[in-house]
């Protein structure tokens, strides 16, 4: 389905501080997994590598010296701690699902492009009950490179068959938004983890999704002047 003439439209959505605020079940996570392995994580430390991948993350707290092995067997455990804090308990950020639905409704094609594991991915997509709205989903496991690196990005745009530039990419984290950027998309920022200053290479930065409607996606992506174009 286009949205408009012949050309089809996507919306890639990052998911944590996007679609749902996970920040507190992560940070509890970390909390509890740095007790347990006996190793530091301050409040620095957190807010630092949010967005992070665990092994990045693991290895930037406990050092380069860690194996492979143990990497793995701790960023599984984290993951584990996380999805029991976050089972019952997680709740759509303001207008995520609101904007998801009039999306879907406005022929647009839509994505979870994370560097979440799929589980967790799965967990939150089935608690909010919108897993039927995404034609693909995107995990850690999925690409090589995380963001900044475009490449879960352009995969995504790939297996939904849109141009780059015919998507726009949902976000709140600064690497993500370079992700967006860099691979050649247009990029709206909401600023729930990040200070909107620090997202200024975004489009267009709002403090909410309350604050967006499906206009002001396809104004971001051009549509209105491609059609009058044509």
């Amino acid at each position: 389905m286009s949205v408009s003439g012949d050309i089809t439209y996507a919306v890639l959505w990052d998911m944590d501080g996007v679609l749902v605020d996970t920040a507190p079940f992560h940070r509890q996570a970390w909390e509890r997994l740095s007790q347990e392995a006996g190793f530091p994580m301050s409040n620095e430390d957190f807010r630092h590598t949010f967005g992070w991948r665990n092994e990045e993350i693991l290895r930037e707290l406990i050092g380069p010296g860690i194996s492979d092995e143990r990497v793995i067997e701790l960023g599984d455990h984290k993951e584990e701690l996380y999805r029991d804090l976050v089972w019952g308990n997680v709740k759509p950020l303001p207008g995520a699902t609101e904007l998801l639905r009039k999306l879907h409704r406005a022929g647009f094609r839509q994505a979870v492009a994370s560097s979440a594991p799929r589980a967790n991915i799965e967990l939150i997509l089935e608690e909010l009950g919108i897993e039927d709205y995404f034609a693909v989903v995107l995990c850690d496991r999925d690409v090589e490179r995380g963001k900044p690196d475009p490449q879960v990005f352009l995969q995504a745009a790939q297996r939904l068959d849109v141009t780059p530039a015919c998507c726009l990419v949902i976000e709140d984290a600064v690497m993500g938004v370079r992700a967006a950027k860099g691979a050649g998309m247009a990029c709206l920022a909401v600023a729930t983890t990040h200070p909107a200053e620090g997202l200024g290479e975004a489009d267009r930065v709002v403090a909410s999704l309350t604050e967006v409607i499906v206009g002001d996606v396809k104004r971001l992506l051009g549509i209105r002047q491609r059609v009058e174009r044509q």
